[in-house]
């Protein structure tokens, strides 16, 4: 079975790749954007309907405000991406907010940083997903019914891209990238061009979708539709977190993609809501009769419902879908860095044999499908925990850079920025809590302390286990002595080798057998008289017929005798020559094993036969 389980993973993996060719894995600037920047570029997909979604509620006069609005969001975003570009030269080695909270802050804020970001990101994957899933259903209406599952089945299959590296991600998911990015820039650009020569026409205003009573647009409702269209700086910090997988200069080819990044999706958001204001597109809420997407809705405004409108439907479900791929990128690298300061098991912080974080992937995919049957795959379920998160670590890491500034003496302009930047992402993060609180965003400081909690809670263990196995002098200790016991079921060429080891290492051997049927016993003993085996043979009686129970007792009567004695249990296994061939035998190593592993001064040792 083992060898099977090998060859099945490698043939999905691939082969595996030295660390000395670490470097050959790393990312030029042209795949590191479609592998860190997807989710950033995804959110021109949703960011304009989430303004739209909320400056309904005071009818279609109000949807006019998604171009001032627009402006806002895109001056913040470039305040945090100059920020992280800030950070990605003042913290090479990576980690992003995590790090600077850290560093800043102190542990607490790093941790509270941390646990937005695995938040943020387990969430990417699920609303990234389920999103892909229902731009394509917008086209392929006869596919709603299926769409959960194809949403799981497109989180594996983004997943096991993952696990055969970095480098094949970035080339597997750059053309998907890069025709979202060409064609929704040549839908702004026909669009705009329509602007500008007076031949666009407006769709028709759904009229069922508008509110027969609208409210006024006061400025709290202007704020909280500037906080909903902040979803289009997701996955901005991406990029700070990852620092380590790019070429070298490292911080300087990162710098360059953060700054592409941010240069395409701004250009890409206001372009898409100036285009959604002349076309005097009103939104459709999701799950209503004739759903379509906003950006649907204008691809269909500006270049009708031939080819193009598809290939731009395909290109969104790809990019939505491959957003997915910026958390599996950082999630695993964001977790590696809390194991490594001990927050986390330490497997987190382990590469696999294809120089990627696997079990952060894994980790990752388990919990992201959980989440997606979970919540039935309904986006706005999802989208409450997913932005919330968000703009935690985008503050915690604003007044981070804000107290570095500080503590250096230098760069007053970058301070007051980095202060800006801080405020408005509090303020846009506290009006999201609030408003989308009965929605679910209420689960985010709730779900954040129980994570802080366990990184506590890990991190201690591990103070305690370094304080228990740290040694209190430096001399030598003097050679135990050992009691060997060897577990007999019968005599067969098997159990030879076991017997012969046991003698081997210690003087006081003892064969234990243990009678579950008492007509068997004068056997096993004329057998061991057979062989002339110079080492007593223990009969133990279990008139319950438990193999376990009469082990466990001899054992702890032999501790009790010599306290100061170590205990060698040697069990011997059978190893079949084929993996089925296992259950036909009654190998009863695994639940002994299991039985002595909390007795202290016991060590167990397998001594396999080999079948042919």
């Amino acid at each position: 079975m083992p060898s099977v389980l090998r060859r099945l993973s490698r043939a999905i993996q691939g082969a595996p790749i030295a660390t000395g060719h670490a470097r050959n894995e790393r990312l030029n600037v042209l795949f590191a954007l479609p592998t860190f920047a997807s989710d950033a570029l995804s959110s021109v997909a949703y960011a304009t309907e989430s303004i739209l979604l909320v400056l309904l509620v005071a009818g279609s006069s109000a949807l006019q405000q998604v171009v001032p609005i627009s402006l806002g969001i895109a001056l913040l975003m470039a305040i945090v991406a100059i920020s992280y570009r800030q950070t990605i030269f003042a913290y090479p080695g990576g980690g992003g907010s995590y790090t600077v909270a850290s560093d800043n802050l102190g542990p607490l804020a790093g941790m509270i940083a941390g646990a937005s970001l695995i938040i943020g990101y387990i969430m990417t994957v699920a609303v990234s997903e389920v999103a892909g899933v229902l731009a394509i259903t917008s086209a392929f209406p006869d596919l709603a019914p299926y769409r959960i599952h194809i949403t799981a089945g497109l989180t594996g299959v983004i997943a096991l891209v993952n696990l055969r590296g970095m480098k094949e991600s970035g080339f597997a998911f750059a053309l998907p990238t890069y025709s979202f990015v060409l064609l929704v820039g040549a839908l702004v650009v026909m669009g705009i061009y329509q602007v500008l020569t007076g031949s666009i026409h407006p769709v028709p205003e759904p009229s069922a979708h508008l509110p027969e009573q609208p409210m006024s647009l006061d400025w709290f409702l202007w704020l909280r539709a500037f906080t909903a269209g902040c979803a289009a700086l997701t996955g901005v910090e991406a990029i700070s977190n990852g620092v380590p997988a790019f070429r070298a200069p490292e911080a300087q080819n990162a710098a360059k993609t953060l700054t592409a990044m941010a240069v395409i999706c701004v250009f890409l958001f206001i372009g898409v809501s100036v285009v959604t204001k002349a076309l005097h597109v009103v939104p459709i809420h999701e799950g209503a009769i004739g759903y379509q997407t906003t950006l649907s809705m204008i691809a269909k405004g500006i270049a009708g419902d031939g080819l193009f409108y598809y290939l731009v439907q395909f290109a969104t479900m790809a990019i939505l879908v491959l957003a997915a791929n910026t958390a599996f990128a950082d999630f695993p690298r964001v977790t590696s860095f809390l194991a490594r300061d001990g927050y986390l098991p330490r497997q987190l912080g382990m590469m696999g044999d294809r120089l990627v974080f696997h079990w952060g992937i894994l980790l990752l995919t388990i919990i992201s499908v959980g989440l997606i049957y979970l919540f039935q795959g309904e986006i706005h379920l999802l989208l409450p925990l997913y932005a919330g998160s968000v703009f935690i670590a985008f503050s915690m890491s604003q007044y981070g850079m804000v107290l570095r500034w500080r503590r250096l003496g230098k760069n007053r302009g970058n301070m007051m920025l980095n202060l800006v930047g801080a405020l408005a992402t509090t303020i846009v993060g506290l009006v999201f809590l609030i408003t989308k609180f009965k929605e679910g965003a209420y689960l985010v400081p709730i779900i954040g302390a129980g994570l802080v909690a366990t990184f506590i809670g890990i991190r201690r263990h591990y103070s305690y286990h370094e304080a228990q196995t740290q040694p209190k002098d430096f001399s030598i200790p003097k050679t135990p002595v050992s009691t060997v016991l060897v577990l007999v079921p019968r005599i067969h060429l098997g159990v030879l080798p076991a017997i012969n080891y046991a003698r081997s290492i210690g003087l006081d051997c003892r064969g234990i057998h243990v009678s579950i049927d008492p007509a068997k016993v004068a056997d096993m003993k004329a057998d061991w008289a057979r062989y002339q085996f110079d080492i007593p043979l223990v009969i133990l009686d279990s008139p319950y017929r438990t193999l376990v129970d009469p082990i466990l007792e001899y054992v702890d009567e032999t501790l009790r005798e010599n306290p100061d004695n170590w205990l060698t249990v040697i069990v011997p296994e059978a190893v079949p020559s084929k993996w089925w061939q296992s259950i036909l035998h009654n190998n009863s190593a695994f639940p002994i094993k299991l039985a002595l592993a909390k007795r202290k001064k016991v060590v167990i040792t397998n001594v396999r036969y080999h079948l042919t």
